[in-house]
Protein backbone atom coordinates (compact mmCIF):
# COMPACT_ATOMS: atom_id res chain seq x y z
CA UNK A 1 0.00 0.00 0.00
CA UNK A 2 3.05 2.39 1.10
CA UNK A 3 4.96 1.78 -1.97
CA UNK A 4 1.54 2.62 -4.40
CA UNK A 5 1.24 5.52 -2.71
CA UNK A 6 5.10 6.18 -3.25
CA UNK A 7 4.89 5.49 -6.65
CA UNK A 8 1.77 7.74 -7.08
CA UNK A 9 3.41 10.82 -5.56
CA UNK A 10 6.29 10.25 -7.70
CA UNK A 11 4.34 10.04 -10.94
CA UNK A 12 2.59 13.07 -9.94
CA UNK A 13 6.10 15.05 -9.31
CA UNK A 14 7.20 14.55 -12.75
CA UNK A 15 4.25 15.74 -14.34
CA UNK A 16 4.16 18.77 -12.01
CA UNK A 17 7.68 19.42 -13.36
CA UNK A 18 6.94 19.08 -16.89
CA UNK A 19 4.26 21.87 -16.38
CA UNK A 20 6.39 24.16 -13.86
CA UNK A 21 9.16 23.78 -16.49
CA UNK A 22 7.31 24.24 -19.78
CA UNK A 23 9.47 26.81 -21.79
CA UNK A 24 7.24 30.14 -21.54
CA UNK A 25 7.84 32.28 -25.26
CA UNK A 26 9.47 35.49 -25.89
CA UNK A 27 8.54 36.03 -29.42
CA UNK A 28 6.88 39.58 -29.64
CA UNK A 29 4.62 37.99 -32.32
CA UNK A 30 2.86 35.95 -30.30
CA UNK A 31 -1.21 36.47 -29.67
CA UNK A 32 -4.05 35.21 -27.64
CA UNK A 33 -7.17 34.07 -28.51
CA UNK A 34 -10.36 35.87 -26.79
CA UNK A 35 -13.78 33.81 -26.86
CA UNK A 36 -15.52 37.55 -27.42
CA UNK A 37 -13.29 40.61 -28.83
CA UNK A 38 -15.92 42.89 -27.79
CA UNK A 39 -18.80 42.82 -24.90
CA UNK A 40 -22.06 44.66 -25.38
CA UNK A 41 -24.61 44.90 -22.63
CA UNK A 42 -28.11 45.95 -23.58
CA UNK A 43 -29.82 49.18 -21.57
CA UNK A 44 -28.14 48.85 -17.61
CA UNK A 45 -29.90 51.62 -15.19
CA UNK A 46 -27.83 53.41 -13.46
CA UNK A 47 -26.99 52.24 -10.09
CA UNK A 48 -28.41 48.86 -11.14
CA UNK A 49 -25.65 47.04 -12.15
CA UNK A 50 -25.82 44.68 -15.43
CA UNK A 51 -25.50 40.32 -15.38
CA UNK A 52 -22.00 39.30 -15.34
CA UNK A 53 -20.52 37.69 -19.03
CA UNK A 54 -17.73 35.85 -19.48
CA UNK A 55 -14.93 36.16 -21.98
CA UNK A 56 -12.13 33.34 -22.12
CA UNK A 57 -8.48 34.39 -22.93
CA UNK A 58 -7.21 31.42 -24.81
CA UNK A 59 -3.58 30.26 -25.58
CA UNK A 60 -3.39 28.02 -28.61
CA UNK A 61 0.53 28.25 -29.20
CA UNK A 62 2.64 25.69 -28.82
CA UNK A 63 4.21 27.18 -25.59
CA UNK A 64 3.44 28.57 -22.48
CA UNK A 65 2.77 32.26 -22.07
CA UNK A 66 3.33 35.05 -19.58
CA UNK A 67 0.85 37.71 -19.39
CA UNK A 68 2.74 40.63 -18.16
CA UNK A 69 -0.06 43.29 -17.76
CA UNK A 70 -4.24 42.64 -18.00
CA UNK A 71 -5.13 46.12 -17.18
CA UNK A 72 -9.02 47.85 -17.26
CA UNK A 73 -8.22 50.86 -19.46
CA UNK A 74 -9.84 53.53 -17.56
CA UNK A 75 -8.57 52.08 -13.71
CA UNK A 76 -10.97 52.65 -11.19
CA UNK A 77 -13.07 55.39 -12.66
CA UNK A 78 -14.76 53.09 -15.33
CA UNK A 79 -18.40 51.88 -15.43
CA UNK A 80 -17.34 48.45 -15.52
CA UNK A 81 -16.30 45.79 -12.83
CA UNK A 82 -13.69 42.66 -13.98
CA UNK A 83 -12.45 39.59 -11.89
CA UNK A 84 -9.30 38.40 -13.52
CA UNK A 85 -9.64 34.62 -12.79
CA UNK A 86 -11.13 34.88 -9.85
CA UNK A 87 -9.65 37.90 -8.30
CA UNK A 88 -11.56 41.32 -8.17
CA UNK A 89 -9.42 44.43 -9.22
CA UNK A 90 -8.63 47.02 -12.59
CA UNK A 91 -5.07 44.98 -12.98
CA UNK A 92 -3.21 41.96 -12.84
CA UNK A 93 0.14 40.91 -13.87
CA UNK A 94 2.29 38.03 -14.80
CA UNK A 95 -0.15 35.48 -15.69
CA UNK A 96 1.03 32.10 -17.17
CA UNK A 97 -0.91 30.36 -19.61
CA UNK A 98 -0.17 27.23 -20.36
CA UNK A 99 -0.28 25.72 -23.81
CA UNK A 100 -3.65 24.82 -24.63
CA UNK A 101 -5.04 26.19 -21.43
CA UNK A 102 -7.14 29.57 -20.65
CA UNK A 103 -8.68 32.22 -18.23
CA UNK A 104 -12.05 33.72 -17.31
CA UNK A 105 -12.57 36.95 -17.38
CA UNK A 106 -16.20 38.18 -15.75
CA UNK A 107 -17.18 41.45 -16.96
CA UNK A 108 -20.32 43.56 -15.04
CA UNK A 109 -21.29 47.16 -16.17
CA UNK A 110 -22.46 49.48 -12.78
CA UNK A 111 -23.23 53.14 -14.12
CA UNK A 112 -22.91 56.08 -12.07
CA UNK A 113 -25.57 58.36 -12.09
CA UNK A 114 -25.69 61.57 -14.71
CA UNK A 115 -27.49 64.38 -15.63
CA UNK A 116 -28.38 62.64 -19.19
CA UNK A 117 -32.17 62.10 -19.67
CA UNK A 118 -31.65 60.12 -22.60
CA UNK A 119 -29.88 56.62 -23.18
CA UNK A 120 -26.26 56.87 -23.41
CA UNK A 121 -23.19 54.92 -24.59
CA UNK A 122 -20.43 53.90 -22.15
CA UNK A 123 -17.13 52.84 -23.29
CA UNK A 124 -13.52 50.89 -22.00
CA UNK A 125 -11.39 48.33 -23.05
CA UNK A 126 -9.66 45.67 -21.14
CA UNK A 127 -5.68 45.68 -22.25
CA UNK A 128 -4.01 42.30 -22.47
CA UNK A 129 -0.21 42.47 -22.67
CA UNK A 130 2.22 39.54 -23.81
CA UNK A 131 5.70 39.88 -24.62
CA UNK A 132 4.85 43.89 -25.57
CA UNK A 133 1.99 42.91 -27.29
CA UNK A 134 -1.19 44.67 -26.26
CA UNK A 135 -4.37 43.43 -27.70
CA UNK A 136 -7.88 44.31 -26.33
CA UNK A 137 -11.54 43.83 -25.33
CA UNK A 138 -14.03 46.37 -26.18
CA UNK A 139 -16.55 46.77 -23.80
CA UNK A 140 -19.73 49.06 -24.15
CA UNK A 141 -22.99 49.36 -22.37
CA UNK A 142 -26.07 51.46 -22.96
CA UNK A 143 -26.93 53.63 -20.05
CA UNK A 144 -30.37 54.98 -18.92
CA UNK A 145 -31.20 57.32 -15.31
CA UNK A 146 -34.15 56.43 -14.00
CA UNK A 147 -36.13 57.77 -11.14
CA UNK A 148 -35.67 55.56 -8.56
CA UNK A 149 -38.64 54.62 -6.55
CA UNK A 150 -37.99 52.28 -3.34
CA UNK A 151 -41.13 50.90 -1.37
CA UNK A 152 -43.42 53.52 -0.38
CA UNK A 153 -47.19 54.52 -0.52
CA UNK A 154 -48.47 56.83 -2.77
CA UNK A 155 -51.23 59.64 -0.70
CA UNK A 156 -52.01 62.28 -3.41
CA UNK A 157 -52.62 62.55 -6.86
CA UNK A 158 -49.44 61.91 -8.22
CA UNK A 159 -48.47 62.03 -12.05
CA UNK A 160 -46.10 59.98 -13.61
CA UNK A 161 -44.37 61.04 -16.61
CA UNK A 162 -42.32 59.77 -19.85
CA UNK A 163 -39.02 62.00 -19.35
CA UNK A 164 -37.39 59.14 -17.15
CA UNK A 165 -38.29 55.65 -16.85
CA UNK A 166 -39.29 54.48 -13.22
CA UNK A 167 -37.52 51.79 -11.35
CA UNK A 168 -39.58 50.25 -8.46
CA UNK A 169 -38.20 48.66 -5.85
CA UNK A 170 -40.14 46.82 -3.62
CA UNK A 171 -43.75 47.57 -3.27
CA UNK A 172 -45.55 50.91 -4.09
CA UNK A 173 -49.12 51.19 -3.01
CA UNK A 174 -51.68 54.09 -4.24
CA UNK A 175 -53.37 54.65 -0.96
CA UNK A 176 -57.16 54.88 -1.14
CA UNK A 177 -58.21 58.32 -2.20
CA UNK A 178 -55.09 58.65 -4.25
CA UNK A 179 -54.78 58.54 -7.68
CA UNK A 180 -51.84 57.57 -10.18
CA UNK A 181 -51.82 58.89 -13.36
CA UNK A 182 -49.13 57.27 -16.01
CA UNK A 183 -48.37 59.44 -19.29
CA UNK A 184 -48.40 57.82 -22.47
CA UNK A 185 -44.80 56.17 -23.26
CA UNK A 186 -44.14 56.01 -20.01
CA UNK A 187 -41.56 53.28 -19.04
CA UNK A 188 -42.31 51.44 -15.49
CA UNK A 189 -39.64 49.04 -14.87
CA UNK A 190 -39.65 46.94 -11.73
CA UNK A 191 -36.84 45.11 -9.72
CA UNK A 192 -37.09 41.47 -8.66
CA UNK A 193 -40.44 40.82 -6.15
CA UNK A 194 -41.50 43.80 -7.04
CA UNK A 195 -45.54 45.10 -7.07
CA UNK A 196 -47.89 47.93 -7.39
CA UNK A 197 -50.48 47.77 -5.55
CA UNK A 198 -53.74 50.12 -6.35
CA UNK A 199 -55.81 50.96 -3.53
CA UNK A 200 -57.06 54.29 -4.82
CA UNK A 201 -56.96 54.99 -8.76
CA UNK A 202 -55.00 54.14 -11.58
CA UNK A 203 -55.04 55.35 -15.03
CA UNK A 204 -52.54 54.30 -17.32
CA UNK A 205 -53.95 55.54 -20.66
CA UNK A 206 -51.40 55.26 -23.07
CA UNK A 207 -51.51 55.64 -27.29
CA UNK A 208 -50.81 53.29 -30.39
CA UNK A 209 -47.42 55.23 -30.78
CA UNK A 210 -46.79 56.02 -27.37
CA UNK A 211 -47.78 53.14 -25.43
CA UNK A 212 -46.91 52.24 -21.49
CA UNK A 213 -45.16 49.44 -20.73
CA UNK A 214 -44.78 47.73 -17.14
CA UNK A 215 -41.83 44.85 -17.31
CA UNK A 216 -38.85 44.02 -15.19
CA UNK A 217 -35.58 46.18 -15.26
CA UNK A 218 -33.67 43.74 -16.62
CA UNK A 219 -33.36 44.41 -20.18
CA UNK A 220 -30.23 42.61 -21.24
CA UNK A 221 -31.64 40.30 -23.98
CA UNK A 222 -31.21 37.14 -22.12
CA UNK A 223 -34.55 38.00 -20.00
CA UNK A 224 -36.38 40.04 -22.95
CA UNK A 225 -39.09 36.50 -22.08
CA UNK A 226 -38.20 35.54 -19.07
CA UNK A 227 -41.68 34.98 -16.58
CA UNK A 228 -41.97 35.88 -12.85
CA UNK A 229 -39.68 38.66 -12.65
CA UNK A 230 -41.17 40.74 -10.83
CA UNK A 231 -44.82 40.17 -8.97
CA UNK A 232 -47.71 42.40 -10.58
CA UNK A 233 -49.88 44.64 -10.29
CA UNK A 234 -52.87 44.38 -7.34
CA UNK A 235 -56.23 45.77 -7.91
CA UNK A 236 -57.44 45.67 -3.32
CA UNK A 237 -60.97 46.00 -1.83
CA UNK A 238 -61.56 49.74 -2.69
CA UNK A 239 -58.96 50.14 -5.92
CA UNK A 240 -59.84 50.36 -9.16
CA UNK A 241 -57.99 51.35 -13.17
CA UNK A 242 -58.29 52.33 -16.56
CA UNK A 243 -55.13 50.42 -18.97
CA UNK A 244 -55.17 51.29 -22.64
CA UNK A 245 -52.67 50.81 -24.96
CA UNK A 246 -50.65 49.47 -22.28
CA UNK A 247 -47.70 46.20 -22.28
CA UNK A 248 -47.65 43.95 -19.34
CA UNK A 249 -45.07 41.10 -19.16
CA UNK A 250 -42.84 38.98 -17.66
CA UNK A 251 -44.39 38.68 -13.82
CA UNK A 252 -45.71 36.22 -11.98
CA UNK A 253 -49.23 37.25 -12.29
CA UNK A 254 -50.06 40.38 -14.85
CA UNK A 255 -53.15 41.54 -12.99
CA UNK A 256 -54.77 40.30 -9.69
CA UNK A 257 -58.01 42.12 -8.79
CA UNK A 258 -60.12 40.72 -5.24
CA UNK A 259 -63.02 42.17 -5.37
CA UNK A 260 -65.97 43.74 -6.79
CA UNK A 261 -65.96 47.73 -7.41
CA UNK A 262 -67.33 49.80 -4.04
CA UNK A 263 -68.94 52.20 -6.27
CA UNK A 264 -70.46 52.97 -9.65
CA UNK A 265 -67.02 53.09 -11.35
CA UNK A 266 -65.65 49.98 -12.80
CA UNK A 267 -63.32 47.72 -11.04
CA UNK A 268 -60.99 47.63 -14.41
CA UNK A 269 -61.55 48.62 -17.86
CA UNK A 270 -58.47 47.10 -19.97
CA UNK A 271 -58.80 48.33 -23.93
CA UNK A 272 -56.03 47.67 -26.28
CA UNK A 273 -53.24 46.31 -24.34
CA UNK A 274 -50.72 43.38 -24.15
CA UNK A 275 -50.36 41.08 -21.24
CA UNK A 276 -47.79 38.09 -22.12
CA UNK A 277 -45.27 35.76 -20.37
CA UNK A 278 -46.76 35.69 -17.04
CA UNK A 279 -45.21 32.71 -14.82
CA UNK A 280 -48.79 32.21 -13.29
CA UNK A 281 -51.64 34.02 -14.82
CA UNK A 282 -51.89 36.97 -16.98
CA UNK A 283 -55.11 37.99 -15.06
CA UNK A 284 -56.60 36.81 -11.39
CA UNK A 285 -60.27 37.94 -9.93
CA UNK A 286 -61.48 36.95 -7.33
CA UNK A 287 -65.39 38.04 -6.75
CA UNK A 288 -63.78 40.86 -9.13
CA UNK A 289 -64.97 43.00 -12.79
CA UNK A 290 -63.17 43.05 -15.79
CA UNK A 291 -63.86 44.71 -19.03
CA UNK A 292 -61.68 44.18 -21.64
CA UNK A 293 -61.69 44.87 -25.02
CA UNK A 294 -59.02 44.51 -28.12
CA UNK A 295 -56.74 42.55 -25.74
CA UNK A 296 -53.81 40.59 -26.53
CA UNK A 297 -53.25 37.51 -23.87
CA UNK A 298 -50.78 35.00 -24.69
CA UNK A 299 -48.40 32.88 -23.03
CA UNK A 300 -48.96 32.38 -19.43
CA UNK A 301 -47.82 29.48 -17.24
CA UNK A 302 -51.62 28.43 -15.95
CA UNK A 303 -53.97 30.43 -17.11
CA UNK A 304 -54.55 33.29 -19.61
CA UNK A 305 -57.88 34.88 -17.51
CA UNK A 306 -58.93 33.08 -13.95
CA UNK A 307 -61.75 34.37 -12.07
CA UNK A 308 -63.37 32.49 -9.46
CA UNK A 309 -65.96 33.64 -6.36
CA UNK A 310 -68.19 34.85 -9.35
CA UNK A 311 -68.20 38.31 -10.51
CA UNK A 312 -68.29 40.36 -13.43
CA UNK A 313 -66.40 39.58 -16.82
CA UNK A 314 -67.44 41.59 -20.18
CA UNK A 315 -64.90 40.10 -22.40
CA UNK A 316 -64.91 41.17 -26.41
CA UNK A 317 -62.58 41.46 -29.16
CA UNK A 318 -60.09 39.93 -27.56
CA UNK A 319 -57.68 37.63 -28.73
CA UNK A 320 -56.43 34.92 -25.77
CA UNK A 321 -53.54 32.36 -27.29
CA UNK A 322 -52.85 29.58 -25.37
CA UNK A 323 -49.35 28.80 -26.90
CA UNK A 324 -46.54 28.49 -24.10
CA UNK A 325 -43.13 28.81 -24.87
CA UNK A 326 -42.05 28.28 -21.01
CA UNK A 327 -44.50 26.07 -19.30
CA UNK A 328 -46.14 22.13 -20.22
CA UNK A 329 -49.65 24.53 -19.21
CA UNK A 330 -52.86 21.66 -17.82
CA UNK A 331 -55.27 24.41 -17.55
CA UNK A 332 -57.58 25.88 -19.91
CA UNK A 333 -56.49 29.19 -21.12
CA UNK A 334 -59.68 30.89 -20.08
CA UNK A 335 -61.48 29.42 -17.08
CA UNK A 336 -64.32 30.97 -15.07
CA UNK A 337 -66.40 29.93 -11.56
CA UNK A 338 -69.25 30.42 -9.44
CA UNK A 339 -67.09 29.17 -6.31
CA UNK A 340 -63.60 29.70 -4.81
CA UNK A 341 -64.71 28.29 -1.37
CA UNK A 342 -67.15 28.61 1.41
CA UNK A 343 -66.74 31.65 1.75
CA UNK A 344 -66.72 32.63 -1.85
CA UNK A 345 -69.44 31.92 -3.89
CA UNK A 346 -71.18 33.92 -5.95
CA UNK A 347 -73.24 34.71 -8.97
CA UNK A 348 -71.24 34.71 -12.28
CA UNK A 349 -71.96 37.28 -14.89
CA UNK A 350 -70.01 36.57 -17.99
CA UNK A 351 -69.95 37.91 -21.82
CA UNK A 352 -68.05 36.69 -24.24
CA UNK A 353 -68.38 38.25 -27.42
CA UNK A 354 -66.06 38.30 -30.89
CA UNK A 355 -63.14 36.89 -28.60
CA UNK A 356 -60.86 34.43 -30.29
CA UNK A 357 -60.18 31.53 -27.63
CA UNK A 358 -57.44 29.54 -28.46
CA UNK A 359 -54.09 27.01 -27.93
CA UNK A 360 -52.34 24.28 -27.47
CA UNK A 361 -55.17 22.20 -25.47
CA UNK A 362 -57.76 20.63 -26.29
CA UNK A 363 -60.39 22.67 -23.90
CA UNK A 364 -59.24 26.50 -23.50
CA UNK A 365 -62.53 27.71 -22.58
CA UNK A 366 -63.84 26.05 -18.53
CA UNK A 367 -66.64 27.41 -17.14
CA UNK A 368 -67.73 26.00 -13.50
CA UNK A 369 -71.43 26.53 -12.28
CA UNK A 370 -70.91 24.65 -8.52
CA UNK A 371 -73.63 26.94 -6.71
CA UNK A 372 -76.81 27.57 -7.05
CA UNK A 373 -76.60 31.39 -8.06
CA UNK A 374 -78.30 33.15 -10.24
CA UNK A 375 -75.53 32.91 -12.97
CA UNK A 376 -75.87 34.66 -16.24
CA UNK A 377 -73.54 33.85 -18.90
CA UNK A 378 -73.42 34.49 -23.00
CA UNK A 379 -71.31 32.95 -25.16
CA UNK A 380 -72.01 35.22 -28.87
CA UNK A 381 -69.78 34.83 -31.84
CA UNK A 382 -66.30 33.66 -30.56
CA UNK A 383 -63.62 30.94 -32.24
CA UNK A 384 -63.09 28.75 -29.27
CA UNK A 385 -60.80 25.37 -29.06
CA UNK A 386 -63.12 23.65 -26.76
CA UNK A 387 -64.30 19.90 -26.10
CA UNK A 388 -67.80 21.28 -24.83
CA UNK A 389 -69.97 21.34 -27.80
CA UNK A 390 -73.05 23.51 -26.06
CA UNK A 391 -70.94 26.19 -27.16
CA UNK A 392 -71.80 25.58 -30.73
CA UNK A 393 -74.88 27.88 -30.90
CA UNK A 394 -74.88 31.59 -31.39
CA UNK A 395 -72.66 31.86 -34.15
CA UNK A 396 -69.46 30.52 -32.37
CA UNK A 397 -66.58 28.82 -33.98
CA UNK A 398 -65.57 25.60 -32.46
CA UNK A 399 -62.04 24.06 -33.40
CA UNK A 400 -61.44 25.16 -36.47
CA UNK A 401 -57.53 27.22 -36.09
CA UNK A 402 -57.62 30.47 -36.50
CA UNK A 403 -54.70 30.70 -38.70
CA UNK A 404 -52.83 33.13 -36.88
CA UNK A 405 -49.77 34.90 -39.11
CA UNK A 406 -46.71 33.75 -37.25
CA UNK A 407 -47.99 32.46 -33.55
CA UNK A 408 -44.11 31.27 -32.98
CA UNK A 409 -42.79 35.39 -33.77
CA UNK A 410 -45.74 36.50 -31.45
CA UNK A 411 -47.66 37.62 -34.71
CA UNK A 412 -51.25 37.13 -34.07
CA UNK A 413 -53.05 38.79 -36.55
CA UNK A 414 -55.30 37.11 -38.95
CA UNK A 415 -54.29 35.30 -42.50
CA UNK A 416 -56.28 36.55 -45.15
CA UNK A 417 -57.79 32.83 -45.48
CA UNK A 418 -58.53 32.92 -41.68
CA UNK A 419 -62.18 31.88 -40.70
CA UNK A 420 -62.24 34.15 -38.59
CA UNK A 421 -62.95 37.19 -40.92
CA UNK A 422 -66.05 39.11 -41.22
CA UNK A 423 -67.89 36.52 -38.08
CA UNK A 424 -68.24 39.49 -35.42
CA UNK A 425 -71.67 40.34 -33.95
CA UNK A 426 -72.50 43.55 -34.47
CA UNK A 427 -71.63 45.88 -31.83
CA UNK A 428 -72.23 49.20 -33.00
CA UNK A 429 -74.69 50.08 -30.48
CA UNK A 430 -72.59 48.56 -27.49
CA UNK A 431 -71.85 50.95 -24.54
CA UNK A 432 -68.95 51.27 -24.67
CA UNK A 433 -68.38 51.33 -28.78
CA UNK A 434 -67.82 54.88 -29.06
CA UNK A 435 -64.94 54.54 -26.16
CA UNK A 436 -63.16 51.18 -26.76
CA UNK A 437 -65.14 48.98 -29.06
CA UNK A 438 -64.64 51.08 -32.65
CA UNK A 439 -61.17 50.51 -33.40
CA UNK A 440 -58.88 47.41 -32.97
CA UNK A 441 -55.40 46.86 -31.36
CA UNK A 442 -53.43 48.77 -33.99
CA UNK A 443 -56.25 51.56 -34.20
CA UNK A 444 -57.72 49.99 -37.43
CA UNK A 445 -61.68 50.93 -37.55
CA UNK A 446 -64.17 48.38 -36.45
CA UNK A 447 -65.86 47.34 -39.67
CA UNK A 448 -69.15 44.96 -38.84
CA UNK A 449 -69.63 41.77 -39.42
CA UNK A 450 -65.96 42.35 -37.80
CA UNK A 451 -63.07 40.12 -37.63
CA UNK A 452 -62.81 38.14 -34.28
CA UNK A 453 -59.90 39.06 -32.37
CA UNK A 454 -58.29 42.06 -31.17
CA UNK A 455 -57.04 42.28 -34.81
CA UNK A 456 -59.37 43.93 -37.87
CA UNK A 457 -58.45 42.77 -41.41
CA UNK A 458 -58.50 45.53 -43.50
Amino acid sequence: MMRSILILAFVLFILSGCRKDERITDDPNVKLTFSKDSILFDTVFTSVGSVVKRVKIINKNSSAVNISDIVLASGNASSFSVNINGEYGTSRRNIIVTAGDSINLFVKATINPSVKALPFIVQDSILITTNGNTQSIQLQAYGQNAVFINASSITTHTLWTNNLPYIINGAVTVRNNSSLTILPGARIYFHTDASLNIEGRLTANGQLDKPILFCSDRLESIFADVPGQWRGINFKGTGSGLISYTTIKNASVGITSDSLSVNTIPKLIMSNSIIKNMQVAGYIGYHSELIAFNNLFYNCGNYLVYGVGGGHYNLKQNTFAGFNIYFPRKTAALTFSDYQSAKMANSLNLNLTNNIIWGTLNNELEIEKKTNANSQVNILNNLIKTANSLYSNNGNILNLNPDFIAPSLENFELSNTSLALKKGFNLSTDVYFKDYLHRDLKNTMRVFPSSLGCFEKK
